[in-house]
């Protein structure tokens, strides 16, 4: 099972990318998303092979989330390599992930290939579908932060504006809305 490839960028096209690995060249299909990122003769892709009777396919991802989310969306009844593509040529993993969880019927189906009942289904199947984004120190310490000040049972929405456009580590980050909540 392939499940990267690196090599020379020879050919470059918005939905599929000839690279050379080692004299051989292999086709790999590419998001709209992936191929506009690929800005350099020199590539590595996270890969997913789809082996079919009749072909054997590679389609290549900038990113773990993109790969995630095809990889997700090809084990909806009905969704095949194509629509997946589609989708994430269309959404950035972030986008598809709040379309999600809002159950945005409408902006799914812009997706060429979704109609309604289509999307229906994805949203209903999709339901837990969420992004790992890596994280920045800065966030990791500010959700930490977050954490801490619930465990001692202040408010999500307290916690929040009191950490509004703060930055620090996380002990300093919880002294300073410690304060800011003793006030309010």
């Amino acid at each position: 099972m392939i499940v990267g490839i690196e090599g020379t960028v020879e050919v470059k096209e918005p939905t599929y990318l000839h690279i050379n690995v080692g004299g051989l060249i292999y086709e790999v299909n590419v998001s709209i998303n992936t191929s506009n990122a690929v800005s350099e003769k020199r590539v590595k892709l996270l890969v997913t092979q789809i082996i079919r009777e009749d072909a054997n396919l590679l389609y290549g991802f900038a990113t773990r989330s993109e790969k995630k989310m095809f990889d997700t969306l090809l084990k909806i009844n009905g969704v095949g390599p194509k629509v997946a593509q589609a989708v994430c040529s269309t959404f950035t993993p972030e986008t598809f992930a709040r379309i999600v969880a809002s159950k945005d019927v409408g902006l799914l189906k812009r997706v060429p290939g979704i109609g309604p009942k289509a999307a229906s289904r994805i949203l209903v199947e999709l339901a837990d579908f969420i992004v790992d984004v890596e994280e920045s120190p800065a966030a990791a310490d500010h959700n930490e932060a977050v954490m801490a000040l619930e465990s001692l049972g202040f408010k999500k929405e307290a916690i929040r504006k009191a950490l509004a456009g703060e930055s620090g580590d996380t002990a300093t980050l919880v002294k300073i809305a410690l304060k800011k909540l003793q006030r309010l």
